[in-house]
C-alpha cells in the first residue's frame, strides 16, 4: 500500500487521477440526463450548482459537460436550433479527441478553472481569492476562442473567501452569453443564499459499494480486493476519499487503530504510543488522517448506541468491540465524549500543538471514559 501523501495538481502538474483526465461517470446517469435534456432543449441554463459529499464525481461531471460543449457544433444549441441534425443523446467525448486533450492539459482557450492552489511560497492557500475570481471576469469580458460554449468551472465555491465570493455573484447576476458556469459544492449551506438563487440545483448522491470498488481498481489496478472492499467501506460511497486513504496509508492506520482499540478497556500503552508516533510524523497528512478516522469510528459508535443504522463494518470484529463498548454508557455520555475529542482535534490544527501528545490523550479520554 502506497504511504505518501496525494499529490495535488497544482504540486506536480495535471495528475491522472485529477477529475479533468476522467472521460468516463459512473453512478450519475440521471445527473447526466439532466444535464442533456437542458442542452436539448435550446434554453440552457447559465449556471449549475453541482452538490453531494466530497469525492463522489461531481468535478468529473463537471468536466465532462465542459468537454460535451466544448465539442459541439457552435452552430448547433438545442432545440429548433439543430436543423437537420438529430440531438446528441450522451455527454461521452472521445478521450482522443483534439477538446478531450486540451481539457486534460488545461490548455483549452475556452475553459477556466478556479480551484485552491499554491501561494507566493509554494504553500497551498486555504480559500480562492479574489484576484483568482477576476480571471473570470477578463474571460467572460472576451469572445470564444473557438466560435461555441465557454465554460468556467469552480472547484469547490464554498472554498472562496468573501470578496471572492461577491465577485463571482456579480458574474452570476449578469451572465455573458454562451458561457456556462458549473460550481461545485462539497458543502452547500456555506455558500451565500444570492448565489444559490442564481442557480440550477443539480445534486449528487454517493456511489454504492460496488461502484467504489469498480472506480477504485480502476484508478489503483495494484489495489487487492479485499483492500478496495475496506476502502469502500471507510469511504462511504465516495471514490475520492477511498483513493485519499489508500494514498496516505489511511487503511493501515484503521486496521492499526481497530487492533489498539480491541485491547480496552485498559489500552495497551507501548501500542498506542507507536501509534502515536505514526501519526505524528513530519507529513500532516498522517495526522489529519488517523485523527479523522478515530472520530468517523466514534461517530458509528453513537449511532449504534443512539439505534440507528450503519453501513458494513470495515474489518471483521469490529461489530462485536463496538457493542461491548456500548454497552458500558449511555447514548448522552458517548456524545459527550465524541464533542471532546472533536474540540481537542480542532484545537490541535489551530493552535499546532504537539500532535503525539494529542493522539495520546484523545485515546486515554476514550479508555477513562469507560473507566
Amino acid at each position: 500500500m502506497a504511504k505518501s501523501a496525494k499529490p495535488r495538481p497544482e504540486d506536480t502538474g495535471p495528475s491522472p487521477l485529477h477529475p479533468r483526465n476522467s472521460n468516463e461517470l459512473f453512478g450519475h446517469s440521471g445527473a447526466e440526463e439532466v444535464l442533456l435534456q437542458a442542452y436539448n432543449s435550446g434554453r440552457l441554463p447559465h449556471a449549475w450548482m453541482l452538490t453531494g459529499p466530497r469525492g463522489i464525481g461531481k468535478a468529473t461531471l463537471a468536466y465532462r459537460f465542459a468537454r460535451f460543449l466544448m465539442n459541439e457544433n457552435p452552430d448547433a444549441g438545442g432545440g429548433e436550433l439543430f436543423g437537420g441534425s438529430a440531438a446528441p443523446t450522451s455527454l461521452g467525448v472521445n478521450a482522443e479527441s483534439p477538446v478531450s486533450r486540451r481539457v486534460s492539459t488545461g490548455s483549452h482557450g475556452d475553459l477556466v478553472t478556479l480551484e485552491l492552489s499554491p501561494d507566493d511560497k509554494g504553500k497551498m492557500r486555504s480559500n480562492i481569492p479574489v484576484e483568482d475570481v477576476r480571471k473570470i471576469v477578463n474571460f467572460t469580458h472576451k469572445t470564444s476562442i473557438e466560435g461555441g460554449w465557454r465554460v468556467v468551472i469552480v472547484d469547490a465555491v464554498e472554498e472562496m473567501n468573501n470578496s471572492a465570493a461577491n465577485a463571482l455573484l456579480k458574474v452570476l447576476e449578469e451572465p455573458p452569453e454562451k458561457t456556462v458556469l458549473l460550481l461545485v459544492s462539497h458543502l452547500p449551506g456555506q455558500i451565500l443564499q444570492t448565489i444559490h438563487s442564481r442557480c440550477c440545483h443539480l445534486p449528487l448522491t454517493v456511489l454504492d459499494e460496488k461502484q467504489v470498488i469498480v472506480l477504485l481498481q480502476e484508478k489503483a489496478s495494484e489495489i487487492s480486493d479485499s483492500d478496495a472492499l475496506q476502502l469502500a467501506r471507510l469511504s462511504e460511497g465516495s471514490v475520492g476519499k477511498a483513493l485519499d486513504l489508500w494514498q496516505s496509508g489511511g487503511l493501515d492506520f484503521y486496521r492499526e487503530m481497530i487492533e489498539l482499540l480491541g485491547t480496552l478497556p485498559r489500552l495497551d500503552i507501548a501500542r498506542l504510543y507507536a501509534f502515536a508516533d505514526k501519526l505524528s510524523v513530519a507529513d500532516p497528512l498522517a495526522f489529519k488522517t488517523g485523527m479523522e478516522l478515530f472520530l468517523w469510528w466514534l461517530a458509528r459508535l453513537i449511532k449504534l448506541a443512539g439505534k440507528g443504522k450503519v453501513a458494513e463494518m470495515v474489518l471483521p470484529g469490529e461489530e462485536k468491540l463496538i457493542a461491548s463498548l456500548i454497552e458500558r454508557h449511555g447514548l448522552a455520555q458517548w456524545l459527550g465524549l465524541w464533542e471532546k475529542c472533536s474540540t481537542n482535534y480542532a484545537r490541535a490544527t489551530r493552535a499546532n500543538l504537539d500532535k503525539k501528545q494529542v493522539v495520546v490523550t484523545t485515546f486515554m479520554e476514550l479508555q477513562s471514559h469507560l473507566s
